[in-house]
């Protein structure tokens, strides 16, 4: 899971007692409107779980890696890029990407480096996880594919790399959904103490910094990201065999590396290559974010998350919160694939 160490987060139980009206006096200060929604009756009605599979994976040289993405829709739609998490997968999107697909759009959801079957060109590329290098990705594959300028939607690891790419390449980013807000993070800011329940939200962090951790996750990497869903879904009633498609993609052989390097890196445990240094540095201000942009939460996510008014300010072109109730945990485009679609939808309409 990927949530930004902010120092201004506040505990737990002031964030649920917020959360319902704090995106809209957000988006009211800033003199935002929102986002028609004339988009959503549109859409065929969709039970999380409806579909199972993608009709098939592609593959495609991109930068540093071969690709696997999935792909729906015609060719010719309004390109829709849709980006996974940790520990998750492209069938996070499994749901949403035949709706966005019926209403035309070209919908393509790749695997991260580390993950499913992706993997590196070179055996001597370093497995390197830090943000710069997991955003360059995705614009590699965007130009891999010809794709100039799509919505970008995502979570956890998704949605940051889709916040990193809208404030420094927004000429690469029509619109984002991003769930839990804003995640531009850095090494400076990973050093910085939590609130205690914060910190044992992030127990697995101090783990992998460990060797026992990196050789514990190796061994167990199965029931351990099992666990992580029970943590980080806690409603989410998945079966096993919801659970077994995506734990398929954390076979990959450079998953380990690229986890465990992403997690030391976030702590200043891990270097990660000069070549990114300009870029992390900008991230590390906290950059703005200009393009449109719709947030949302879930109302039973069990990751660390701060409330919408602590980032609404990062937002300063046309902005909207989301907030989900009825059990919805971290995995919200799985969890809520019609609201997730939904929003996507509104951003094409109006952006």
């Amino acid at each position: 899971m990927d949530q930004t160490h902010m120092s201004h987060a506040i505990d737990r139980d002031r964030r649920r007692f917020l959360a319902a009206a704090a995106g809209t006096l957000a988006a009211a200060q800033l003199g935002m409107t929102g986002f028609a929604q004339a988009q959503a009756a549109k859409l065929p009605a969709t039970t999380p779980g409806t579909h199972t599979s993608f009709a098939a994976i592609k593959q495609i040289d991109a930068g540093l890696l071969n690709v696997g993405y999935a792909q729906a829709g015609p060719a010719e739609g309004a390109p829709v890029v849709l980006l996974h998490g940790w520990p998750y997968d492209i069938h996070s999107f499994v749901d949403v990407a035949p709706l966005l697909a019926s209403a035309g759009h070209r919908v393509i959801i790749p695997y991260l480096r580390g993950y499913g079957s992706t993997r590196f060109l070179s055996a001597d590329t370093f497995r390197n996880a830090q943000p710069a290098a997991v955003a360059l990705d995705i614009i590699a594959l965007m130009d891999a594919l010809k794709i100039e300028k799509p919505i970008i939607g995502g979570f956890d690891w998704g949605a940051r790399t889709a916040n990193i790419i809208a404030a420094l390449w927004p000429e690469r980013c029509k619109a984002q959904v991003s769930v839990s807000g804003y995640l531009i993070g850095s090494q400076e800011a990973g050093k910085l103490p939590l609130p205690p329940q914060a910190e044992l939200d992030w127990w697995y962090q101090f783990y992998f910094a460990t060797e026992r951790g990196r050789a514990g996750y190796d061994k167990n990497r199965h029931e351990f990201n099992k666990l992580i869903w029970h943590q980080a879904s806690p409603l989410w009633k998945f079966d096993d065999a919801t659970f077994d498609r995506s734990a398929a993609a954390f076979d990959n052989p450079d998953h380990v590396a690229i986890t465990i390097h992403n997690y030391r890196w976030r702590q200043d445990l891990a270097k990660g290559e000069t070549k990114y240094d300009d870029i992390e540095k900008r991230l590390a201000a906290a950059p703005t974010i200009a393009v449109p942009t719709i947030t949302m939460e879930g109302d039973a996510n069990g990751a660390f998350h701060v409330d919408p008014s602590v980032y609404a300010k990062k937002f300063t072109g046309k902005y909207e919160h989301r907030d989900l109730t009825g059990g919805i945990g971290h995995n919200l485009p799985q969890e809520a694939p019609q609201a997730f679609a939904e929003a996507i939808l509104d951003l094409a309409a109006e952006s």
